[in-house]
């Protein structure tokens, strides 16, 4: 008789019909009602508009949904400012008619920074800077170079411009999807640290992006009203902006860059995840902290119940190596961004509570993997940095996200992914020992170094307040941040049980000399039985300890009383901010 699962616990999700439409599936739009791309003008809006609205910008409707679809609110107001004034309008405007604004890009986000799940929009609207506010001007006076760039240009658009002018980052994140605006809120990265051996190219920085800022201009309160403030990052008043999670709106920045790098890019699914993520005392030349090492560049791709991970290993190569596919545009893995016919009907079961076709599901996808990069070429891609960094499309499957930071030294590189694998597969067969298969997507397992001022291309560049990695003073020794991210479909039966298990264990496990614990912002965090985001204590208490451990002064209190300086009436804010950041 085959098993079924437990319903019982089952989170409410997404339907069917919308999860496979946002995996770019082709189901009609119609069946699922008002869809996120469609505009109502405030003229056509059912609902009366927002009072007092200042005339002349562009007002409109649109529902709001975030990139996983958990958070889906209607009859939303959005405005599309022309220019950074009329962002100051808009916030003065806000102010005196009890409105809050909330910043508003790609979408690309899975935690409630911009709007929080069931909230009411009543009295919200959210600012969309992509329309207008995407000017990118590239400065090669001064040293070092520097990007200047408005908030909702994208970072498909600004790697492009950047690369065009023989320019880039160190890394970056993968998909291009995403407006510098909520790149900088979250501090959005790759997977990069210096290589053994590796000389660092001027004006690139292993942290993340918000590392590379020079300076930053805000929307925020000068006293009387709300006004454009420019900080530069010698300034300490810069320091909670960095990583501001949404508490304020950015409309430009400028970044520090280097020189554009010639990057190798080859895959491998031959290293067993038994090597890969072996003890430290056993560990060879295929074990992840090795490959770190050697190309400071590593990927890893698992997905549960399988043998067989798709790791992924950037180099810096000047040249192109023989044997490599010289690529000259991004998202080459075309396997991996759309969905096969074979997975839509396992996603559908798992949609539907039978859960136990996951370990099938799994293999599929290994195997999508193992097929898919010699049958389109892309086992070993060489190109501009561009071209090779970035690979997650919008059509890829719209799975939700656990994220965490493991702050640690290198040295301890292997221990930690050690440790992490040994829980995650062990939690993983006790739950499916009692009939439950809460995880059907790949755990994702990078590394990157940490927000070091000194990488900041400015002698006396302020460190980040909120940033995930944003270095530990007690601990010097620890130079790297090991991001591990669990991914699952929307509403699996059991999900959440799982990633409260999981979260509780690396928060207590992770300590001490060894290592420390941080949310990785833009993912799922704090959970409980409820979802998400729900775990009061973590949000009040556990979170904000791990924010400030090891730091001079509390960095969390810090940031919240910068953000109410600049925004005493808090306008830049939503009901999970005034819980997270009182």
């Amino acid at each position: 008789m085959t098993p079924q699962p437990d319903r019982d616990d089952r989170p409410l999700g997404i339907s069917r019909r919308a999860l496979l439409a946002g995996a770019g599936l082709g189901v009609a739009a119609a069946s699922l009602g008002w869809i996120p791309g469609e505009r109502i003008p405030a003229a056509k809006a059912q609902t009366s508009t927002p009072a007092n609205f200042p005339s002349g910008l562009d007002l409109y409707q649109q529902s709001f949904v975030n990139w996983a679809q958990q958070i889906d609110i209607s009859d939303v107001w959005y405005c599309a400012p022309s220019s950074a004034a009329d962002v100051v309008t808009l916030a003065n405007w806000a102010y005196q008619n009890g409105y809050r604004l909330r910043a508003v890009g790609e979408g690309h986000n899975w935690s409630p920074l911009v709007l929080a799940p069931g909230e009411s929009a009543s009295n919200i609207v959210l600012v969309n800077l992509q329309d207008s506010l995407t000017s990118i001007s590239i400065d090669t006076t001064g040293s070092p170079v520097t990007v200047t760039v408005q908030a909702g240009a994208t970072m498909n658009a600004l790697l492009a411009a950047l690369q065009a002018d023989g320019y880039g980052f160190t890394t970056v994140p993968a998909p291009g999807d995403l407006t510098i605006g909520g790149v900088l809120a979250i501090d959005g990265h790759g997977s990069a640290i210096r290589a053994t051996g590796e000389t660092p190219v001027a004006g690139n920085t292993y942290g993340s992006l918000s590392n590379t800022v020079q300076s930053i201009t805000i929307v925020g309160w000068n006293g009387g009203a709300y006004a454009l403030q420019t900080f530069s990052r010698t300034d300490s008043a810069i320091a909670p902006f960095l990583t501001h999670l949404g508490r304020t709106i950015v409309t430009e920045v400028t970044l520090e860059v280097g020189a554009n790098q010639n990057l190798q890019c080859q895959s491998l699914t031959s290293i067993p995840v038994s090597t890969l993520f072996a003890a430290p005392a056993s560990a060879g030349s295929d074990s992840y902290a090795k490959l770190v090492a050697a190309s400071g560049r590593v990927e890893a791709i698992w997905f549960p119940f399988t043998t067989n991970p798709w790791v992924k290993i950037w180099s810096r190569q000047p040249t192109q190596p023989s044997g490599t596919n010289a690529v000259t545009a991004p998202y080459n893995y075309t396997f991996a961004n759309d969905i096969t016919t074979g997975e839509s009907d396992f996603i559908s079961d798992i949609v539907d509570g039978l859960t136990f076709v996951t370990p099938a599901f799994e293999v599929l996808q290994e195997s999508i993997v193992a097929l898919g990069l010699p049958a389109s070429d892309t086992a070993n891609l060489w190109g501009p940095s561009m071209d090779v960094l970035l690979y997650v499309q919008p059509t890829t499957l719209r799975v939700t996200a656990g994220g965490w930071t493991i702050l640690t030294s290198q040295a301890s590189i292997q221990q930690v992914v050690y440790d992490f694998y040994t829980q995650y597969n062990s939690l993983l067969n006790s739950f499916a020992g009692d009939l439950k298969w809460p995880m059907n997507g790949p755990v994702e397992i990078r590394v990157t170094g940490l927000d070091q001022a000194s990488e900041a291309g400015l002698s006396g560049a302020v460190t980040p307040l909120l940033s995930a990695v944003t270095p530990r003073p007690d601990q010097p020794s620890w130079d790297v941040a090991v991001w591990i991210d669990m991914l699952t479909v929307p509403g699996t039966s059991s999900s959440l049980a799982f990633y409260e298990q999981m979260e509780q264990w690396l928060f207590s496990h992770y300590t001490g000399s060894y290592a420390s614990v941080r949310p990785e912002w833009s993912k799922g965090w704090a959970f409980t039985s409820s979802g998400a985001w729900t775990n009061t204590t973590m949000l009040t208490s556990t979170i904000p300890n791990a924010i400030n451990a090891g730091q001079s002064q509390d960095n969390f209190q810090v940031a919240s009383a910068a953000f109410d300086t600049y925004d005493p009436h808090r306008i830049f804010g939503n009901t999970f901010l005034d819980t997270l950041l009182p």
